[in-house]
């Protein structure tokens, strides 16, 4: 083993080649790169020795480093490759990454307007009709999963929603729902909020700027209703387990969640 194949064993034992993700490069494109980073300038040959990817594959994949701006190939016989410094390799990632979501942005705005969208909208309402009551429910694993459910509910709300939830979790709704939640309330939508007493005073004030709020002694529970019919509920203690296995059940039922909100509103208004 040369010396510089020893750094580059060196690496991957380390498991480096796993953070290689965030560049958007795959397993050999991975390797590869890294090959050529311990030696600067070398052929297709060598880096597949010390890479240990397959000589067959080796140009495609270089030639793949070469489009995305990771390596440069010099002139001249035999074919070799030049490393890009990596701090100029992360520009070029960051700089496409932006062009791709910016283009993705525009496609997706388009779309919105588009004549398949509406098909697929009237799509999901006739099929919607279809759907036994019983049927309307759902499980949700995951704090991004339930924030993205709750965000759609109250997008969606008519006459009111219902908010109610833990210390910690009063400060993440608010960064994640409140854009919802005050488009909500200018629209006429009715938002009742509970938090628990020890809430720092800040985080109420931001939630008394749009909605009616009321704190409560040894509140951990956490739920929202929207429009007497939609009800979430967390089934887990958000000090307990990590967001990832933070979870919640969804369901529409009308009757049952009307009457879950008349006990509420008892409450509240005590």
């Amino acid at each position: 083993m040369t010396k510089h194949g020893g750094k580059y064993k060196m690496i991957v034992q380390k498991d480096f080649l796993n953070k290689l993700k965030d560049f958007g490069l795959n397993s050999y494109e991975s390797k590869l790169w890294v090959a050529l980073l311990s030696r600067g300038v070398s052929t297709a040959g060598e880096l597949s020795d010390i890479s240990s990817v397959p000589r067959s594959r080796a140009y495609d994949v270089l030639e793949s480093l070469e489009k995305k701006g990771f390596i440069v190939v010099k002139v001249g016989k035999p074919i070799k490759y030049l490393a890009v410094n990596p701090a100029e390799v992360v520009d070029r990632v960051k700089k496409k990454v932006v062009e791709e979501a910016d283009e993705r942005n525009k496609i997706l705005s388009e779309l919105k307007d588009s004549d398949v969208l509406e098909e697929l909208s009237t799509l999901h309402t006739e099929g919607v009709k279809l759907v036994d009551p019983t049927d309307k429910s759902g499980a949700f694993r995951g704090r991004d999963k339930v924030y993205e459910h709750l965000q759609f509910l109250i997008k969606n709300a008519k006459s009111n929603v219902i908010l109610m939830t833990s210390k910690s979790g009063a400060e993440r709704k608010y960064e994640a729902l409140s854009p919802a939640l005050k488009k909500a309330a200018k629209a006429g939508v009715d938002v009742k909020i509970v938090l628990p007493q020890n809430v720092p005073k800040e985080v109420v004030d931001n939630y008394s700027s749009f909605a009616q709020v009321k704190q409560m002694k040894n509140v951990d529970t956490r739920f929202c209703i929207v429009d007497n019919k939609d009800m979430l509920m967390f089934l887990t203690d958000d000090l307990k387990v990590h967001k990832s296995y933070d979870s919640a059940v969804w369901i529409e039922a009308a009757q049952f969640v009307s009457y879950f909100n008349s006990i509420f509103l008892n409450e509240w208004k005590k």
